[in-house]
């Protein structure tokens, strides 16, 4: 069996996988990683949304070898302190931008992919970008508003580094 490599929330990982192994699993599975979701299984919900290489990957699309070598940041690995929330989550929070929470993780890691590539969506580019993420309890009024409120904060925390 093949073997992969990556880095996972700042950890180096490595493991074995059979060659049809999906990234979602190797996360999961392999590293008890469980904030990545499995919603469908066929890459409509968006719930197994992780960042590869700092883009907004759906995992379940992805086969685990096919990331390695790469940097993989699931939802557990957004703050970095357990302690500490990252903006785009407390936005979530604060504008109560989730019902049950199971599209959630995959909503917060699209989201941010959006505001690093676009730092002031409108409400339609949000809209749009979210097109793959699906929500069953929500009407995403509260989750739009909570990206945008997201955006605001880290457009603030980059300010405040810089």
């Amino acid at each position: 069996m093949p073997s992969v490599s990556m880095t996972v929330n700042g950890k180096q990982v490595s493991g074995t996988v059979e060659p049809r192994t999906l990234l979602v699993q190797f996360i999961r599975e392999n590293l008890h990683l469980t904030g990545t979701h499995v919603g469908c299984d066929t890459s409509q919900c968006g719930a197994c949304v992780v960042h590869v290489d700092g883009a907004s990957v759906k995992s379940c699309a992805m086969l685990a070898i096919e990331a390695d070598g790469s940097t993989v940041t699931t939802i557990e690995g957004l703050a970095g302190n357990e302690d500490v929330l990252h903006p785009m989550q407390e936005a979530f929070r604060d504008n109560h931008g989730l019902q049950c929470g199971f599209c959630t993780p995959g909503m917060v890691m699209s989201a941010i992919d959006l505001v690093n590539n676009n730092p002031s969506p409108s409400e339609h580019e949000i809209r749009d970008w979210l097109e793959g993420n699906i929500c069953r309890c929500t009407g995403y009024h509260n989750i739009v508003k909570s990206i945008a409120a997201g955006a605001a904060a880290m457009k603030g925390q980059k300010a405040a580094a810089e």
